[in-house]
C-alpha cells in the first residue's frame, strides 16, 4: 500500500495539504508542479489499496486518471473548488467539491478539520484572492492588524511562486516549499524562522509586479481590460498575481492578462469582476486548454489566430 498527496503548486493547494497533514500525518509521495499543471493525477501509478489525496485541481481535468485509480482499487479523497462535472459514484471515492465563487480548497479543508489550523487556511484563502472569505476566517483568530497583513502577504507570495512554465522559473519548487512550510504549524513561526526565504519571495514578487505595471494594454473600458506581457520568465511568474491586483483595484471590471509564449500563442489569466464573480470559467472553457472557476480561470495555450475571438468573447462575458 502506498500513499500519494496530489496537490496544486499554488498557495491554496499547498495550504490545504499543510492543514490536512498536520491533522492526519502521512508519509506520502508528493505529486505537484507549477500552478498551471493541473492534470497531475495521471502521474500516479495507482495500485489496489493505495490511498490518494487530491487537492485543488479540477476533477473534470483528471477524470480519466481518477476513474482508473478507482477501478484498480485505490481509495481517493478529492477536495476542490474548480469545475468538476459529474462526480464518479464509487464507494472508494470521498469528495468535497464546492464550486461557489467565495470558496477555495483551503476553506473546504478548514471546515473538514473544524478550524484546527485556521491560520494556514487564511494564508491559502488570501492566496486565492478571496479577501472577504479570509476576513471571515480571521474573526475567530486573536491576531493584530499587522499579523493579518503578514498572513495576506504570505498567501500572495506563495501563490505568486507557483506561476511559471516550468519548475526552473520558480523561486522554490512547490514540493520543496511545502516541505519547508510543513515544519511550522503556525505561519508566523515560519516567517520568524526563515526571514531569508520570505524576503526572497517578497522581493521577487515586488520586482516582477513592478515590471508588469509598465506594460501596455490591449483594451481598456469601464467593463473590461486586457493586457499583454512578454515571453519572459518574470512575466509568467507574475501573470496570476497581476491579474488579482488588477481585479482588486477595479472590482467592477473584468480582466485578462495574456502572456506571450515561445510558440506564438498566449497563456491567459482571466478574472471576473470582484463585485460579480461569474463567467470566467465559462469564457475560458470555450477555448482549447481553458478551464477554471467562476471567479478566476485561464487558458494554457490560446492560439494566436483565436486572439480576436477571445477578446470579443471576453468583452461579451463581462460587458453587462
Amino acid at each position: 500500500m502506498a500513499d500519494y498527496d496530489v496537490f496544486n503548486g499554488d498557495a491554496d493547494g499547498i495550504c490545504s495539504l499543510l492543514q490536512l497533514r498536520f491533522a492526519e500525518p502521512r508519509n506520502a509521495t508528493l505529486v505537484t508542479g507549477v500552478k498551471r499543471e493541473i492534470d497531475l493525477l495521471k502521474r500516479v501509478e495507482a495500485a489496489a489499496g493505495d490511498r490518494i489525496t487530491v487537492l485543488d485541481i479540477s476533477l473534470d481535468k483528471n477524470r480519466d486518471a481518477l476513474n482508473q485509480a478507482l477501478d484498480i482499487g485505490a481509495e481517493v479523497f478529492y477536495v476542490d473548488h474548480h469545475f468538476a462535472g459529474a462526480v464518479p459514484a464509487s464507494s472508494r471515492l470521498k469528495s468535497l467539491i464546492n464550486e461557489a465563487p467565495d470558496v477555495c480548497t483551503s476553506v473546504l479543508i478548514n471546515h473538514y478539520l473544524r478550524g484546527a489550523y485556521r491560520e494556514w487556511a487564511v494564508v491559502g484563502t488570501y492566496g486565492d484572492n478571496l479577501k472577504h472569505t479570509a476576513a471571515g476566517l480571521i474573526k475567530n483568530l486573536q491576531v493584530t492588524a499587522e499579523q493579518v497583513s503578514l498572513l495576506e502577504n504570505l498567501g500572495i507570495y506563495i501563490n505568486y511562486n507557483g506561476y511559471g512554465s516550468n519548475i526552473a522559473e520558480l523561486h522554490f519548487a512547490p514540493d520543496q516549499l511545502y516541505r519547508l512550510l510543513s515544519q511550522y504549524q503556525s505561519p508566523f513561526d515560519f516567517v520568524n524562522d526563515n526571514p531569508q526565504q520570505f524576503e526572497k519571495l517578497e522581493q521577487g514578487y515586488q520586482q516582477d509586479l513592478e515590471a508588469a505595471q509598465s506594460t501596455v494594454s490591449l483594451t481598456v473600458t469601464d467593463a473590461v481590460a486586457a493586457f499583454v506581457l512578454p515571453d519572459e520568465p518574470w512575466a509568467r511568474r507574475v501573470s496570476g498575481v497581476y491579474s488579482n491586483q488588477l481585479a482588486n483595484d477595479n472590482p467592477d471590471r473584468g480582466h485578462a492578462v495574456l502572456t506571450e509564449k515561445a510558440n506564438g500563442n498566449y497563456l491567459v489569466s482571466v478574472r471576473a469582476p470582484l463585485n460579480n464573480k461569474k463567467g470566467a470559467a465559462a469564457l475560458c472553457m470555450q477555448f482549447p486548454s481553458g478551464g477554471g472557476r467562476e471567479a478566476a480561470a485561464g487558458i494554457n495555450d490560446l492560439p494566436v489566430e483565436l486572439l480576436a475571438k477571445f477578446l470579443d468573447q471576453f468583452k461579451q462575458a463581462f460587458s453587462h
